[in-house]
């Protein structure tokens, strides 16, 4: 006689206390007390010939009341009574041969169970034991199934899962996964950066999974592993007893979708458990659409819900001021968005000209940007950026996206002529990038992208948090789309100032363009120029001339610092400066690399020079106006040293660029100027040589941010 202890784990099959006796030679008698205990042998132990001698009972009576394995079996309990079982596995879908849905799904959202077990045929059973055997016939009692009623609800079960593989050594069975982990866990962060790039932990899957809960566990949070405790505190409060109960889906999530990356619908049911109690554990996260995603991930490497919580909680609490992780709040993440846009605008020259000559909404365009990766990628390129993610933060967002969006700029080149919305082309186009690229040759374009450090992204991502506080954007209500049809201008079209629009930095773009200077109103002067246009930045300089080319210059820097140095001809500027041409052909030139200037405080005299003397020129953009607005961009004095020459201009003359040539040269009397091939933007003339002026323009922004210039070359 064999004595089994009761444990835990088998709390859910019944009593434990079960005597395992001798089957050979045994009369059915031996084994009345089996249906005390509610516990039969396993099928797979015996066919059916041998346990109708041994016991008496036919197939029917001994029908699967007892799950195979614990690997592939869960146990759920409806209101018929415990002990009914239905197959879980993630790695082999549910047989649909194993039970029939009885009638109709119920729109109502309630519990819809199965049939009764089909009944066997008599004869031939040992036919039907080697079925049993393949897993590919059988039956199950009371099979609660989960409905979703109504979009904006969601129905949860709340049956206990119950974990598979854990009495195997898995360290055993794959050995080279034991050595790769002992080097996850000898190795410092630098280290781990590089082997999450290459996917060295990407198999096999208990690989992975120890390595995500090493990196969460070195996450600067907040989070504990109290985080558990609290877990199973918000899923007693909020699902109880109940077999089913029904919620709303949380608030920061744009709909009730939940990517499914190959999760079964127990899967599915435990994504919903973990938002919910994270929606009731975090009130103040009201926007964050990736998480679904990351949840949806993590449950796949995660040893139970409350792990998969755990390791929500400590990428929302994080405290590390050099990353970023997960965006809480409309703001935050329109702020990501304006700021993906800005990268964008520098390293796929030409996606935004194709949106906005199209007359399409470049905010919903961006929107989605993140979604791309969380939500429209396939589930083995989603997680192969979740490991580096995890590793690297939200700058690697940034990279993935850039690629994503390179490669799209290719494929939609030859076709932009067919496409009728961007936005859902895009979505297409990234479900099925396995046609246009490997994950492998994705994550290398993503890294050779040079993008500006941690600081630098970070001081962007404030001034454009900053400029939609400005604009009084809180919420996707409160944005509203740039109307141009009242536009008027004498130099270009309304089509043409929208591409224009859609060149300039996001946080500048929310505003309408205002007027500032014209020929035709205001005469042909530079002074007059300089009088109309000192004190605002940034400005859009329009040019036409008699020829009916049309080109122009975004110059981030108000023209009054020209007034700043007492001897010689001083540039200023930043490198979010940038000339174009409309006319013949649309084109914007720029600089790609890119350092965001105002990271000092105090610049350093000894350096000034003037243009005649040094070709080194001092980059300034000195205590703008006192206007209301945030103390950290009030106070401080932004100055670096440049060799690039972005503006600068007298009484006389009006320059922009000047390494090895001038973008644009204009006269006093501003009739006549000339253009040149120039280093400063890397572009070609402008225009034919020198050209006469027939109208020129200047534009400023309907309100002035007061924001520092954040680009340098």
């Amino acid at each position: 006689m064999l004595q089994v202890a009761s444990n835990v784990a088998c709390a859910h099959f019944g009593s434990t206390n079960v005597n395992v006796r001798n089957v050979e030679g045994g009369s059915s008698a031996q084994f009345a007390d089996r249906t005390n205990c509610g516990r039969l042998r396993s099928r797979s132990l015996f066919s059916s010939i041998e346990a109708k001698h041994s016991t008496g009972e036919t197939d029917k009576d001994r029908s699967h009341t007892r799950p195979r394995s614990r690997s592939f079996y869960v146990c759920d309990t409806d209101d018929e009574g415990p002990g009914n079982f239905s197959r879980c596995n993630a790695l082999r879908p549910r047989s649909r041969s194993l039970h029939r849905e009885d009638g109709k799904r119920n729109t109502g959202g309630t519990c819809i169970t199965a049939k009764p077990p089909i009944k066997r045929p008599k004869g031939n059973s040992s036919k039907w034991a080697s079925k049993d055997l393949a897993g590919n016939k059988g039956s199950l009692k009371g099979v609660p199934m989960m409905t979703i009623s109504e979009v904006d609800n969601w129905e949860i079960s709340s049956s206990s899962r119950m974990k598979y593989g854990q009495y195997v050594d898995w360290e055993k069975i794959y050995p080279e996964a034991a050595i790769r982990y002992r080097k996850i866990l000898s190795s410092n962060h630098y280290e781990l950066k590089a082997m999450g790039r290459t996917g060295f932990w990407s198999m096999p899957h208990t690989l992975r999974a120890k390595a995500y809960q090493h990196i969460i566990h070195n996450i600067e949070s907040t989070s504990t592993n109290a985080d558990v405790d609290t877990y199973h505190g918000l899923v007693g409060k909020l699902f109880g007893d109940f077999q089913t109960s029904t919620h709303p889906f949380p608030k920061f999530m744009e709909d009730g979708e939940i990517p499914r990356y190959c999760l079964n619908k127990a899967g599915l049911n435990s994504v919903k458990k973990i938002l919910i109690c994270i929606n009731h554990h975090f009130p103040d996260v009201t926007f964050c659409p990736i998480l679904p995603a990351l949840v949806s991930l993590l449950l796949h490497f995660s040893e139970d819900e409350a792990q998969c919580f755990h390791s929500i909680c400590s990428l929302v609490t994080y405290t590390d001021s050099k990353k970023r992780y997960i965006d809480q709040t409309f703001l935050t993440s329109r702020a990501s968005c304006m700021t993906f846009g800005d990268l964008a605008n520098k390293y796929c020259r030409g996606i935004r000209k194709l949106i906005a000559s199209s007359h399409q909404n470049l905010f919903e365009f961006y929107s989605d940007w993140i979604m791309w990766i969380f939500a429209d990628l396939p589930f083995t390129y989603a997680i192969r950026v979740l490991d580096v993610y995890l590793m690297e933060g939200y700058k690697v967002l940034y990279r993935v996206a850039l690629a994503l969006l390179s490669l799209y700029k290719v494929s939609v080149s030859s076709r932009v002529a067919h496409v009728d919305d961007f936005r859902q082309d895009i979505k297409s186009f990234v479900q099925s990038v396995a046609r246009h690229s490997t994950i492998d040759e994705l994550l290398q374009r993503a890294f050779k992208i040079q993008l500006p450090t941690r600081k630098e992204l970070t001081y962007l991502f404030n001034a454009n948090k900053h400029a939609l506080i400005h604009k009084d954007i809180h919420n996707k209500s409160s944005y509203q789309a740039m109307d141009f049809r009242n536009f008027s201008s004498s130099v270009v079209t309304e089509t043409e100032m929208r591409v224009v629009w859609a060149w300039i930095p996001e946080r500048f773009a929310l505003f309408s363009p205002v007027q500032l200077f014209s020929t035709n109103v205001h005469g042909r002067s530079l002074s007059s120029f300089y009088s109309k246009v000192e004190g605002h930045d940034p400005t859009v300089l329009l040019l036409k001339t008699t020829d009916e080319e049309i080109c122009g210059a975004f110059l981030s820097s108000d023209w009054a610092h020209k007034n700043c140095y007492e001897k010689g001809l001083k540039f200023f500027g930043t490198g979010e400066c940038f000339v174009f041409t409309l006319r013949p052909g649309m084109e914007r030139y720029q600089r790609t690399v890119l350092q965001i200037s105002g990271m000092s405080d105090k610049s350093d005299p000894s350096h000034d020079q003037t243009l005649s003397t040094s070709s080194r020129i001092n980059t300034c953009v000195d205590r703008l106006s006192a206007t209301s607005q945030d103390q950290r961009y009030k106070s401080a004095s932004f100055c670096t040293l440049s060799t690039a020459k972005f503006m600068a201009g007298d009484d006389e003359t009006l320059f922009i660029g000047g390494d090895g040539g001038h973008a644009l040269y204009l006269q006093a009397d501003l009739t006549a100027g000339c253009s040149e091939h120039c280093d400063t933007f890397e572009s070609p003339p402008l225009c034919r040589g020198c050209f006469k002026i027939q109208s020129l323009e200047v534009w400023g922004i309907q309100h002035s941010l007061s924001v520092p210039p954040l680009l340098s070359h």
